[in-house]
């Protein structure tokens, strides 16, 4: 592990500083290039066809008026596509390799595995004109049983190995569960329910290919260029040098552009075929099936406590559909056998094979749903202990993982309990709830925790000061609407002793050094760390040469004794003896000067574990008489390590927690079992929040030091956000009507059945 510790600096730098975005500029005047706004000359359009069934074959396809239709240039199916070199193995975005979303391609064979699999790609000098033709392409089916939903096939569930690309054990243990069970005083147990979830980032997923000879180029909606490069490149057989992937702004994503789906290697295939540069946009409905999902899923947990509230025992149990072909559940068991000290403890992931796509990353994939059943049932063992929920959850907070036994590496979660409570004025609770007017109003708490995620590999950034004292700073990762480009910038500049305004960072290119994927909230610990490393090392390099020349004024001095501030190298103790960037540069006829930075994460073995922990508070009014729960504040206490902006963090937390609202109350889809396919594929019915579903939303940030996780001691606030307020939320509208809410989303049926 390569880290570098901050250099004091003679005055408070721009790490954690609320600046606007350096970015906002652009996207808000339009000057901002997505994948699917990159003007080519010849540019062609694709459109996709999918299969009409959920299993079965195809028994014949007739493409003849497509490819008559006017503008056609080519209708590609598994007759005419040819073969792929290779199918890539499942793995994480964090690898920084290959990171295909299925290990399975289509337009392969005649085979039908799931309802919109890809059977026939249309390209035209149009899109209306690709489109049009799409719709002419013929195609008809020998149609086999299919297993769509949990309940077809429950009865042939199986316990795999591993989930979750072979890197969760599908069964974890400690101590002797059925044991503390049968000794404890008190035991929770209960099943639920989560119907299956589609994200709806504002840009659909999008790639527009060409080639320049053997040189392939492609501008892909991605969280990851790098993890694009590598698929396509072993999908097509190709050197990755020969792939240049570019996204310098993508529209949202929410995982469901953390892995590589079919389109961006098809988009690459039509334009080798047709010669010219091809873009392939996914419809707001191929969404639903063309870059996985959350899946539909149902959890058992059980729960044992001492007389004291004490936990004593944790079972839990998930059943989920996934596909044919892999291994794959949301690792939902994970933080929720994490968040207590508790000696025993039992999580068991149980699959089906089921006619659907690889579910995959869902932001928070499996805090968000695992923690919802962990807190409504630390909820019930509240009541049943006759403990203030505030207090059991007090009571059983550890300095350490119980999975591991390792001390965290900060932790904070205490503390954010308490502040929580504070921000949501906990002590109004009571019991019968208040009302307001016809409304009955409750208060529900729950905790929240996301893992630290670390890359699997080093990442690199590079650092570049030019003669006239401005400085670039380069690492490959998109900007995926978080923010990483302006907090990027405050970490160079910090680094570099520079003002913001004299920095810029750039990312979004596969010519730029290699990161991983921005996934699992782990975006700005590995780039800052990068970044850091570089930029701290150009400073060094800087501060070096100052010393060694006879003509600066620092010459002979400790490099421990200079401190650097506004591009200008001090004595600490005499700051008005210096130079500046700009003139060490000039004096030794250097157009530039630039270094490299490398860092590694913590390895597997560390002595610590590492968690981001949070709490989440909720009030809702409830409607008794039909059914209608308003949220109207939510408040949230979160201790995220070092905060890089102070302003884009917020906006994270914010979003995160209304997203939690969303999977509470809205977010569901609903799986035609017939036909396996998907029956509200559209913003029309997949129910999302709008502005007058928001309440006010209270983000506070707890102080925590975490010297080991990074350089900068960051942990990330991406989806600690969502986790735990679908909980925080249910548990609130038992306060207030007294019945209890198991599955998600909570429906008016839910309140007045």
């Amino acid at each position: 592990m390569t880290t570098t510790a901050p250099r004091p600096t003679a005055h408070d730098g721009p790490v954690g500083r609320p600046l606007d975005r350096v970015d906002g500029h652009a996207k808000v005047t339009g000057a901002a290039r997505y994948a699917a706004e990159v003007p080519l000359p010849g540019l062609t359009h694709a459109v996709l066809v999918g299969a009409r069934v959920a299993h079965g074959r195809i028994t014949s396809l007739d493409t003849t008026e497509a490819e008559r239709a006017t503008g056609v240039l080519a209708v590609l199916t598994h007759q005419n596509l040819g073969k792929i070199a290779t199918q890539p193995p499942l793995l994480p975005s964090l690898a920084g390799s290959v990171a295909p979303g299925e290990t399975f391609f289509p337009m392969q064979s005649d085979e039908i595995h799931y309802a919109g699999q890809h059977v026939a790609l249309v390209v035209a000098d149009t899109y209306e004109r690709a489109l049009h033709a799409s719709r002419l392409v013929g195609v008809t089916y020998a149609d086999e049983p299919s297993v769509t939903v949990i309940d077809q096939g429950r009865d042939q569930a199986y316990e795999p190995d591993a989930v979750f690309a072979g890197f969760v054990p599908g069964r974890s243990e400690r101590g002797d569960v059925a044991a503390a069970l049968d000794a404890a005083a008190v035991t929770v147990d209960r099943t639920y329910a989560f119907a299956a979830n589609h994200h709806n980032p504002i840009e659909t997923s999008a790639t527009t290919a060409y080639w320049e000879g053997d040189r392939l180029t492609l501008h892909d909606a991605t969280q990851g260029v790098t993890a694009t490069q590598h698929t396509v490149a072993a999908l097509l057989g190709i050197p990755h040098t020969r792939i240049r992937v570019v996204g310098h702004y993508t529209g949202g994503s929410f995982g469901a552009k953390a892995l590589v789906w079919h389109h961006p290697a098809l988009a690459a295939l039509a334009a080798r075929a047709v010669g010219r540069p091809v873009r392939l946009a996914l419809t707001r409905e191929q969404m639903f099936f063309g870059c996985g999902h959350r899946e539909e899923q149902e959890q058992r947990l059980t729960l044992g406590a001492d007389a004291e509230g004490r936990l004593v025992a944790l079972r839990h149990h998930k059943l989920s559909p996934t596909s044919p072909f892999d291994h794959w559940a949301e690792p939902s068991l994970g933080v929720a056998g994490q968040m207590y000290a508790c000696p025993n403890y039992e999580g068991v992931y149980r699959l089906i094979r089921a006619n659907t796509m690889t579910p995959t990353f869902m932001r928070c994939p499996g805090e968000a749903t695992g923690l919802f059943a962990l807190e409504a049932a630390m909820d019930e063992l509240a009541e049943r202990l006759g403990l203030d929920p505030l207090e059991l959850r007090l009571r059983n907070c550890s300095d350490s993982d119980p999975a591991s036994g390792r001390p965290w590496s900060s932790s904070g979660l205490r503390e954010c309990l308490r502040r929580g409570a504070d921000r949501i004025g906990w002590e109004r609770r009571s019991a019968p709830p208040a009302r307001d007017g016809h409304w009955l109003i409750g208060l529900g708490m729950a905790a929240s925790a996301y893992p630290v995620y670390g890359p699997y590999n080093p990442q690199r950034a590079r650092a570049r000061v030019y003669a006239d004292g401005t400085a670039v700073v380069q690492a490959a990762v998109t900007d995926i609407g978080t923010g990483v480009l302006t907090a990027m910038t405050q970490v160079a500049a910090e680094a570099l002793g520079l003002p913001v305004e004299r920095c810029r960072f750039e990312g979004g290119d596969t010519d730029l050094p290699n990161v991983a994927a921005a996934v699992g909230s782990s975006g700005a610990g590995m780039v800052s760390a990068a970044v850091h490393t570089a930029a701290s090392a150009l400073r060094d390099q800087l501060v070096a040469r100052a010393v060694a020349d006879e003509g600066s004024p620092l010459h002979g001095a400790d490099p421990a004794d200079i401190v650097v501030r506004d591009g200008r190298m001090v004595l600490r103790s005499s700051t008005g003896t210096g130079e500046d960037y700009a003139e060490l540069l000039q004096r030794q006829f250097l157009p530039d000067l630039e270094a490299t930075g490398s860092w590694g994460p913590p390895p597997p073995d560390a002595p610590f574990a590492s968690m981001t922990f949070g709490a989440q508070f909720a009030e809702v009014a409830v409607d008794p008489v039909l059914g209608l729960i308003r949220v109207r504040r939510l408040a949230g206490a979160f201790a995220p390590g070092r905060v890089l902006n102070a302003k884009t963090a917020r906006s994270q937390l914010m979003g995160g927690m209304i997203w939690g609202l969303s999977q509470a109350l809205l977010e569901a889809t609903h799986m035609e079992p017939g036909t396996g396919r998907w029956a509200n594929a559209s913003l029309g019915e997949y129910l999302v929040p709008v502005n007058a579903d928001a309440p006010d939303v209270d983000v506070d940030f707890v102080e925590v030091e975490d010297a080991v996780v990074n350089p900068l001691g960051v942990k990330g606030v991406g989806e600690v956000g969502q986790a735990g307020v679908a909980p925080a939320i249910a548990n609130a509208v038992h306060h207030a009507t007294g019945r209890r809410m198991r599955k998600l989303p909570i429906t008016i049926e839910d309140v007045i059945s």
